[in-house]
C-alpha cells in the first residue's frame, strides 16, 4: 500500500491512494487552515469506523441478519500536550433491522475488534479502545 500526499495551499493537502481515490485534508482557521476538509486526526477515527464497520456489516450479512440500517458513533479523547495522540476511543455500534440476533451482533463486533480490523490493531496500545452496541428493532 502506498499513498502520495501533496500540498495544495495553506494547510490543505490532497492524498491519493493506490486505490485511485483521493481525499482532501485541511486545518482549522486557528492554525492557518481554511477549514475546507477533515483534519488528519478525524480521518484516523473515520478510518477506524470504516474498517470495523465493513467487518461488522459483512459478518452480519453472512449470518443472514436483516439489517436495514447501521451506524457507528466514535469519540476520541486526545492528550492535552503535543503530539496530542489519542488516549481513549469509544465506539458505539447501532444496528437497525428486523429480528436481529443480539448474539450475532455481539459476535460480529468481537470478531472485528479482536481479529479483523487492522486500523484497530494499529491503534491498540496507543489508545484505550472500548465499544458498545445497541439494536433498534424496526417494523415491517
Amino acid at each position: 500500500m502506498k499513498v502520495e500526499v501533496k500540498w495544495v495551499d495553506g494547510l490543505r493537502f490532497v492524498a491519493d491512494g493506490t486505490s485511485g481515490h483521493s481525499i482532501v485534508m485541511d486545518g482549522d482557521h486557528e492554525v492557518g487552515g481554511s477549514d475546507t476538509a477533515p483534519r488528519p486526526t478525524e480521518l484516523v477515527l473515520m478510518g477506524l469506523g470504516g474498517c470495523t464497520g465493513m467487518d461488522v456489516i459483512s459478518i452480519l450479512k453472512k449470518k443472514k441478519q436483516n439489517v436495514t440500517g447501521f451506524e457507528l458513533n466514535i469519540v476520541g479523547k486526545r492528550a492535552e500536550n503535543h503530539p496530542k495522540k489519542f488516549t481513549e476511543i469509544t465506539i458505539e455500534y447501532i444496528v437497525k433491522g428486523r429480528n436481529i440476533s443480539e448474539e450475532a451482533v455481539k459476535r460480529s463486533v468481537e470478531l472485528s475488534m479482536n481479529k479483523y480490523c487492522s486500523v484497530k490493531a494499529t491503534l491498540e496500545g496507543v489508545a484505550n479502545i472500548s465499544y458498545t452496541y445497541k439494536i433498534i428493532e424496526e417494523g415491517e
